[in-house]
């Protein structure tokens, strides 16, 4: 054989060796909404680990992340996703109407209807909070700028809302009220991002607003990174419970034959590995003895939660979200 024909023969085998073991590499598809970057990206090393700890080959897990209603859009127009991460409920409920990616009951299939951590609503101000900032009557003073994302496509921006109507309608009592205040605080809103991060970046990097209405984790991860010499956090006297959900995408899994990674990869959230991940990362744990670890790093807040003060997900996404719903009506007003 020529020095030619083995040259091409070692290069030939070489490539079908490399293709071979790019083949058995397994890829997951995590879709998100803004605020997890730093948190899946630590989680997913540690998943892994723990997965090649099994016996199982080395995983490639890929990340995309934007506002929550826009991932949730992405993935019923193709984008496979083997889990979705979000920021609400009704985005991966619209994931079955839309085409039946997943099953109806997917919120059974884990722990606390699939929600492995939680998180809440707080203000982010500038250090010495220099317009003296302390509650949501605050933010619809005049001269106040209030930074906070678009609730069409943002699932923070939502929970944003939602904070505040709670606290509007338990202030002044009516719905009418509540809509009132609702709307004077987006009269106070310069600009709507598409997304939470977004929005943090608008009120750090770019120096707009005066207050930054953010998820918990967001917040707490701002001033790690930024110092609290820049900003502070201040906590309302009454906040919403929020808790992004998880699942697994049916159709997608089980035409690429991820199913068994893709729910192991959920499973260890619930972890005492995955538990402590989110807590390092500022989210709220569901498990009591790690979250009593970190319990010091969270202010009290007194809570509302979407089923008991809004009726459940759907409910308010029809009332105040939906084409026509009450934030249209508000904002077509400003």
């Amino acid at each position: 054989m020529s020095i030619y024909r083995r040259r091409l023969s070692f290069f030939t085998g070489l490539l079908l060796a490399t293709v071979a073991v790019t083949a058995q590499a397994q890829t997951l598809l995590n879709v998100s909404y803004d605020p997890t970057r730093e948190f899946y990206s630590d989680f997913n090393r540690a998943f892994n680990q723990h997965w090649q700890a099994q016996g199982h080959e080395a995983l490639q897990v890929q990340q995309s992340h934007a506002g929550s209603g826009k991932q949730a859009r992405s993935v019923s127009e193709g984008l496979r996703a083997d889990v979705v991460t979000l920021a609400l409920a009704v985005d991966i409920d619209e994931l079955h109407r839309s085409g039946n990616w997943l099953a109806k009951d997917w919120k059974n299939r884990l722990p606390n209807d699939s929600t492995p951590y939680t998180s809440t609503i707080v203000f982010l101000v500038r250090k010495g909070n220099p317009k003296q900032i302390q509650d949501w009557g605050d933010l619809v003073k005049p001269g106040i700028s209030v930074i906070t994302p678009n609730p069409k496509t943002s699932g923070g921006a939502r929970w944003n809302f939602l904070a505040a109507w709670a606290y509007a309608k338990q202030a002044f009592g009516s719905e009418q009220q509540a809509q009132d205040f609702v709307q004077r605080l987006y009269a106070n809103v310069p600009v709507l991002d598409s997304g939470a991060r977004a929005a943090s970046n608008t009120f750090t990097n770019n120096g707009m607003g005066d207050v930054l209405l953010a998820w918990e984790n967001e917040a707490y991860l701002t001033l790690k990174e930024h110092g609290a010499d820049s900003f502070e956090i201040i906590a309302p006297s009454i906040s919403i419970l929020a808790e992004p959900p998880v699942a697994v995408v049916d159709r997608n899994v089980d035409r690429k034959g991820t199913r068994v990674v893709a729910e192991a990869y959920l499973q260890y959230l619930y972890s005492d590995v995955g538990q402590r991940i989110a807590a390092e990362h500022f989210y709220r744990p569901r498990n009591a003895a790690i979250a009593k670890e970190f319990a010091e790093q969270f202010a009290p807040l007194k809570l509302v939660t979407i089923d008991g003060f809004f009726g459940g997900w759907q409910a308010a996404q029809t009332q105040f979200f939906n084409d026509g719903g009450v934030f249209d009506q508000i904002y077509q007003e400003q």
